[in-house]
């Protein structure tokens, strides 16, 4: 090698663009199939992963709580947990999701294409179709 070269490590490109990752889980089996890509790109990248559930007044969410904290542990991974309750008179579930990207300053949002909708024919559902049209970062969908 002579003077003038050099090697550095390999360096991605993905890892400065996605640090902060957000995932909402409404316990549905897309969502954690959204929260299982967050944490590989956090083992891969060094991203922080944010997991966010959106629930009514008086919703008890521990049972989530712990199933996020379960599989994030499992994977090693530190996973920050946050819950934004609203009332469906003055808000909506996307509407706190995209509340949160702009507040939080996530570069990324990693979701599932469908939550706990009754109709299996739905491709997308009407939250994931919200936040992809509205939302002001990069999002990936997961079926």
């Amino acid at each position: 090698m002579s003077a003038t070269e050099f090697r550095l490590e390999p360096m991605y490109t993905v890892s400065f663009l996605f640090r902060r990752i957000l995932v909402p889980v409404d316990g549905s089996d897309s969502s954690f199939r959204a929260l299982d890509v967050a944490l590989d790109f956090a083992q891969r990248y060094g991203s922080r992963v944010t997991a966010l559930h959106v629930a009514g007044v008086g919703v008890d969410v521990d049972s989530l709580r712990r199933r996020v904290m379960d599989k994030a542990g499992e994977k090693g991974v530190a996973v920050e947990f946050k819950v934004r309750v609203f009332s469906p008179q003055t808000s909506s579930v996307s509407n706190e999701i995209i509340n949160e990207i702009i507040e939080g300053g996530y570069d990324l949002v990693i979701l599932g294409a469908r939550g706990s909708t009754a109709n299996e024919e739905l491709l997308i559902g009407s939250t994931a179709l919200s936040v992809v049209v509205n939302g002001a970062v990069s999002v990936l969908i997961i079926r």
